[in-house]
C-alpha cells in the first residue's frame, strides 16, 4: 500500500438507452454533464480540487470537438480546471480512466475526473459524394440560371438517392445514397469490413453455434433485468430529464427485454452473412446512448479528505492484434494487466467483459482456457486460465445493456467495483475489445 495508488472514491452512470430512443434528443455533452454532476453531488466534492477532467468520445460532435472541456464547464467546474478528450474507439472510456491512473500514479496530480459519454443517436447522416460536388458547385454558382441549373440537378439527385437506397443493399454506399455516420465508424479502414463481420470470422474460427450465441445473448438480458428489478442499478445510475420540457425522465436502462425468449431470438436472421452467418441484431450489442463517469484520487488526498474509496486500480494494459479478429481483443490485454498486477486469473473474483457480440465474448472464454492459443499468440506455455461463467457479468452485459462505444469502459469499472464491493471479492478484472484490433483490460482491488 503506497500513498501513490490511484483508488476510485465513487462512479456513477447514466440509465444506458438504444440509439433512437428516450436519450436521442440529449447532446452527448449534456450525457456527460448530468453523469458528472452526480458524481459531484454524491461525493460533496470540492471542485476547486478538481485537477484534471478526462473524458472518452468516439463519435466527437462538431459543435464540442474537445468534449471534455464542454462537460466540465457544464457540470459547474473551475475555468482554471484543463480538460481534454480521448478516443481509443470501444475503449476510449478506460483510455480516459488509464489516463488518470498515470497522471496521479507519477505524482503529476492528485484529483481526476475520468469518464466517457456518446450519444449514437446524434451521429451524423453524410452527403454521398455526388450531392457533395452538387452542393459545391452551388456555392460557386456566380449567376441565378448557374443556380437553377445546380438545383434542377439535386432535384434529379434526390430522385436517384431514392432509387439507390431501394435497390442495394443496406450497407452498400452509392454517389447519392446518404452514408450512416456510425455504420462507417463501425467499418475498419484496413481491412475494410465492419465488427459484425470480424464476429462472423471469430464464430467460424472457434466452432460456435448460433444456438450458443443466443443463449449467451439470452442469459445476459435476463440478468440484466434482474439487475433493474431488484435494484441493483440504481447504485450507479443517476435519471436523465429530457429536453425541452425537463419534466419527463428516463430513470432505468431501456434495452434489456424483460421474457426475452430463446424461440424469439431463433426467429433472426443473420445481418452480417446472409448465407452462412450466426451474427444477428438478437446476439449482437445494440447502438446505445450514455455515460459514465469516476472520480480518481491519490490515496493520500482521499485519506486527507476523509473520502472511503471503493477500489484501487492494481493495473492495466492495452494490446493489439488483427483487425478482423479485434474481438480477441481481451485474451491479449488481460495477460499484460495481470502480469503487471502480479496475479493469475486464479486470483480474479469477478469480470466484466463487454458483449460487443456473443460470439466474441464466446471465443475469448475459449481462448482463456487454451493452452495451444497462449502459445500461438501469447508466447507463454500454459493458458490464460478459464473464465468461470458465474463471476462473469454478473448483471448482465452489453447485448442488453447497449454498447455506447465512448463511455462503456468507464460503465465496466462502474459495475465491476460496486459488484466487488457486493461481494467482497478482493480482484476483478474489466476489459473489452477495441475496433481496429486491440484489446483493454483493468485490474482492480477492493479497499476494505
Amino acid at each position: 500500500m503506497s500513498d501513490r495508488d490511484v483508488v476510485i472514491v465513487e462512479g456513477v452512470r447514466t440509465p444506458f438507452v438504444k440509439a433512437g430512443g428516450a436519450l436521442k434528443n440529449v447532446h452527448a455533452a449534456d450525457l456527460g454533464k448530468t453523469a458528472l454532476k452526480e458524481l459531484i453531488a454524491k461525493t460533496n466534492l470540492d471542485v476547486k480540487l478538481v485537477e484534471e477532467v478526462v473524458i472518452g468520445n468516439a463519435g466527437n460532435p462538431v459543435d464540442a470537438v474537445n468534449i471534455s472541456r464542454v462537460v466540465a464547464l457544464g457540470a459547474g467546474l473551475p475555468l482554471a480546471t484543463s480538460a481534454h478528450t480521448v478516443h481509443r474507439n470501444c475503449a476510449s472510456a478506460l483510455e480516459s480512466i488509464s489516463s488518470g491512473y498515470e497522471r496521479i500514479k507519477s505524482g503529476t496530480m492528485d484529483v481526476v475526473v475520468a469518464g466517457g459519454t456518446e450519444s449514437m443517436s446524434q451521429m451524423p447522416l453524410l452527403m454521398g459524394s455526388a450531392f457533395t460536388k452538387l452542393f459545391e458547385k452551388l456555392g460557386a454558382a456566380k449567376t441565378v440560371g448557374q443556380r437553377l441549373s445546380i438545383l434542377g440537378s439535386l432535384l434529379k439527385a434526390d430522385v436517384k438517392q431514392i432509387m439507390d437506397m431501394m435497390t442495394t443493399a443496406p450497407l452498400a454506399e452509392t454517389p447519392y445514397k446518404p452514408i450512416i455516420g456510425v455504420m462507417k465508424g463501425l467499418t475498419d479502414p484496413f481491412v475494410g469490413i465492419n465488427m459484425g463481420q470480424t464476429a462472423e470470422i471469430l464464430a467460424k474460427e472457434f466452432g460456435l453455434s448460433r444456438e450458443e450465441q443466443d443463449l449467451f445473448a439470452l442469459s445476459s438480458h435476463e440478468k440484466s433485468v434482474k439487475a433493474i428489478q431488484s435494484g441493483r442499478f440504481k447504485e450507479e445510475t443517476t435519471p436523465v430529464f429530457l429536453p425541452p420540457q425537463y419534466s419527463e425522465v428516463v430513470s432505468d436502462d431501456i434495452g434489456p427485454r424483460d421474457g426475452q425468449t430463446l424461440g424469439a431470438l431463433a426467429k433472426l436472421k443473420p445481418f452480417f452473412d446472409k448465407a452462412t452467418g450466426t451474427i444477428t441484431a438478437g446476439n449482437s450489442c445494440p447502438i446505445t446512448d450514455g455515460a459514465a463517469m469516476v472520480l480518481l484520487m491519490s490515496r493520500e488526498k482521499a485519506k486527507e479528505l476523509g473520502y472511503k474509496p471503493i477500489a484501487s486500480i492494481r493495473s492495466y494494459g492495452f494490446a493489439g492484434l488483427e483487425p478482423e479478429r479485434m474481438g480477441l481483443g481481451p485474451a491479449l490485454a488481460t495477460p499484460l494487466a495481470l502480469k503487471r498486477a502480479k496475479l493469475s486469473m486464479k486470483d480474479i473474483g469477478l469480470v466484466e467483459l463487454n458483449e460487443a457480440f456473443s460470439a466474441q465474448v464466446l471465443a475469448c472464454m475459449k481462448a482463456f482456457d487454451s493452452d495451444q492459443f497462449a502459445q500461438a499468440r501469447l508466447g507463454q506455455s500454459n493458458r490464460i486460465g478459464a473464465i468461470a461463467p458465474e463471476i462473469l457479468n454478473v448483471n448482465g452485459g452489453a447485448i442488453a445493456l447497449g454498447h455506447p462505444v465512448g463511455a462503456t469502459g468507464t460503465r465496466l469499472v462502474v459495475t465491476l467495483m460496486k459488484e466487488m464491493q457486493h461481494r467482497n471479492v478482493q480482484f476483478g478484472l474489466a476489459t473489452l475489445c477495441i475496433g481496429g484490433g486491440q484489446g483493454g483490460a483493468m485490474i482492480l482491488e477492493r479497499e476494505a
